[in-house]
């Protein structure tokens, strides 16, 4: 580990690589699931979807000893319109890296092509009020957003789930990443928690790995908290943890001392 300790209220660790940021991810996660199931019947947690969480749910693989069948599984965000079989589904990423891997006690999908999108975002606003989540894992994007919450992200709003219009530089890193195959095929809206559910949770954990994403945390440490930086509100946040790799702190390794 290069660097762990607080900027602002945040917690920040720098690790070496994406893996070892993973599996030290996976340990912290782990280790608050238990001791969560140690008090409680249940656990639900919020997971997100994408590259960035790829190491951490590799890692994943090797706890023990989780009750996964006390554990609720939702995940943060759809896009709208977009079937669960689709390849970018994020339907059918929670299925294939998280439901089919772990086998939680069930598993709540935001269901994008909804035929009524009103009624979908009733849904699961009960659902995340009726098992409100112990732990949100989430990464950054390219443009700070969290989430699909693109820049002016809502930081005040009493939803806790939303229809978001998702900004170029968005659509534009799910081409990057490989999730569909050119500019136009990305849909242009989402559904997606907001920022306040995201934060709920009492622990939240933000993976963010990659040189990609060195500008972004670079803005959220370092710039204005503000709407057009989603990210940026994160240091305000005393039970949020975010996990760097030494690429993605490149740009802010000085402050981080």
């Amino acid at each position: 580990m290069d660097f762990e300790g607080r900027f602002a209220e945040m917690q920040v660790a720098v690790y070496e690589s994406n893996q070892a940021l993973g599996q030290a991810a996976a340990i912290e996660f782990a280790a608050i699931l238990r001791e969560e199931l140690g008090k409680n019947d249940e656990a639900a947690v919020i997971f997100a979807t994408g590259n960035s969480q790829l190491s951490f749910l590799e890692a994943l693989r090797h706890e023990k000893n989780i009750a996964w069948d006390r554990v609720i599984v939702f995940h943060m965000d759809e896009y709208l319109g977009l079937p669960a079989d689709h390849p970018a589904s994020f339907r059918r990423f929670i299925h294939e890296k998280i439901t089919d891997i772990f086998h939680p006690r069930i598993t709540y999908g935001i269901e994008g092509d909804a035929p009524n999108v009103s009624e979908e975002l009733a849904r699961y606003t009960a659902l995340l009020k009726a098992h409100p989540a112990v732990i949100c894992v989430m990464g950054v994007g390219e443009n700070g957003h969290l989430a699909f919450n693109d820049p002016p992200a809502d930081f005040h709003t009493n939803k806790l789930i939303h229809v978001v219009t998702l900004d170029e530089t968005c659509r534009r890193q799910q081409v990057g990443e490989g999730h569909f195959p050119n500019f136009d095929a990305v849909p242009k809206q989402a559904l997606s928690l907001t920022v306040p559910a995201l934060l709920q949770p009492k622990h939240v954990l933000v993976l963010v790995p990659e040189s990609r994403k060195a500008k972004a945390v670079q803005a959220a440490l370092e710039g204005a908290i503000t709407e057009s930086c989603p990210a940026s509100i994160l240091r305000t946040q005393k039970h949020v943890k975010l996990y760097l790799d030494r690429d993605s702190a490149a740009l802010v390794r000085d402050q981080l001392v």
